[in-house]
Parts: structure tokens; sequence; C-alpha cells
């Protein structure tokens, strides 16, 4: 089944290109470029804007999922390396979709003029991503290219371990608090209840890995 994902994201990720080509006849020479927090259009650009745009979202899903699935060939914590692989692949795929999703949302919207759009359910699969990766930010191990890589993160295995552990519940009940949110409430309250839950699962961790820096600092200075 996961071999069947890995060739499957392929064509997923370059279906976004495809899906342009066969409704560029269809999408005005002006195009909604972005939305303010109620959803509403605040800028329009050209055709060609749209196409630039599709092509480096395209190359940053492929970007992405290459990097993740690659970290182990160059990666300075090689030891860790082996013991990442089934991780960072895992969580390749569901980026790569996800970004491919959100490319595809992007053309589907300026293909139909006047359609507006639903930042609810985007908000909504935004919350789903953070949950995803919390589920399995405890299994990372230390690596400088996912993850809390802090430098006292990075030279302290048990602080990384412990880092994650705390951040993987963090991210995953935040990721669905942020879903809940975006389906029962009004956009601008989504995108600003968004805001303060990313913020608040970004520093916990940070805060408390610091924290835990210091401590062991302190023991063994001790």
């Amino acid at each position: 089944m996961k071999q069947f994902l890995k060739i499957l994201v392929w064509p997923v990720m370059i279906a976004p290109a495809i899906y342009l080509w066969l409704r560029w006849k269809f999408i005005p020479e002006t195009v909604p470029m972005h939305y303010n927090l109620r959803g509403e259009v605040d800028r329009y650009g050209s055709k060609q804007e749209l196409l630039w745009l599709v092509a480096v979202m395209t190359a940053v899903s492929i970007g992405t999922y290459l990097l993740l699935t690659n970290t182990h060939r160059f990666d300075p914590k090689r030891k860790f390396a082996a013991l990442n692989r089934k991780t960072m692949s895992t969580l390749a795929l569901g980026v790569g979709l996800f970004l491919a999703g959100m490319n595809a949302m992007m053309i589907y919207y300026c293909s139909h003029p006047g359609m507006e759009i639903q930042s609810n359910l985007i908000l909504a699969a935004v919350g789903i991503l953070l949950a995803f990766m919390g589920n399995y930010m405890h299994s990372i191990k230390p690596n400088y290219f996912a993850g809390f890589r802090l430098p006292w993160t990075l030279e302290n295995a048990d602080n990384w371990k412990l880092t994650h552990a705390l951040a993987g519940k963090l991210w995953f009940a935040g990721g669905l608090l942020i879903a809940i949110v975006a389906l029962v409430s009004g956009p601008a309250f989504a995108m600003i209840a968004m805001l303060v839950i990313v913020a608040v699962i970004v520093i916990i961790p940070a805060v408390y890995s610091y924290r835990l820096f210091k401590k062991q600092n302190g023991q063994m200075i001790s």
C-alpha cells in the first residue's frame, strides 16, 4: 500500500499543472490572487501570474517531497538517517499531497469566476495537516531538515526527544482545534484563531526545550 502511495504521489503533484492546461481557455484574463480574512478578493492578477504561481507551487511540492525523502543521503546527523527514512517519507507524502490539493483548488476557483472561495475549508485542511504532522513528530530523530531544529535540541538527543514528544501532542491537538474552529465559525475568526494556535504550538515547545537545556546544562556544571 505504501509503495503504491509513493508511486501515486508523483502524478498527483503534477496533476495541477495538467489541470491548468485543460482549464486554461476557461480562465479569464484577470483572476483573483489574494483574499482577505473574510475570504473576499482584495487583489487581482493576470493569467500569466497564475501560471507562474502554479509552476512555483508545483516545484515547491516536488522539491519538498524530494528533500524529505532523501535527507538520509546528506543530513550531517547520519547516525539517525536510517531511523528517519520511514517517518520522513510519510511526512513528505502528506505535505506533497496537501500542496498539490491547494494548487488544484486555486486553479478551480480561478477558472470559475464569481464563485466564492470556501476559506473555512482551506483553514480546516491546514489544521488537518498540522495534526497529521503532529502525529508523526515524536518519531522524528535529530536532523537538520524537519522538526524543532534548535542548537540545544540538535546537540542533545534527550532534549530532542522530550521536545518533540511535547510538540507532537500540541500540534495534533492544535491542528484538530483549528479544523473544528474553521468549520463552526466565520472566516475572520477562524483565521485569527489559527494564527494564535500556531503561535502557541510553536512557542511552547521552543521555550520548553530551552528551559530543559538550561536545566541539563546546570546539572552538568554542578
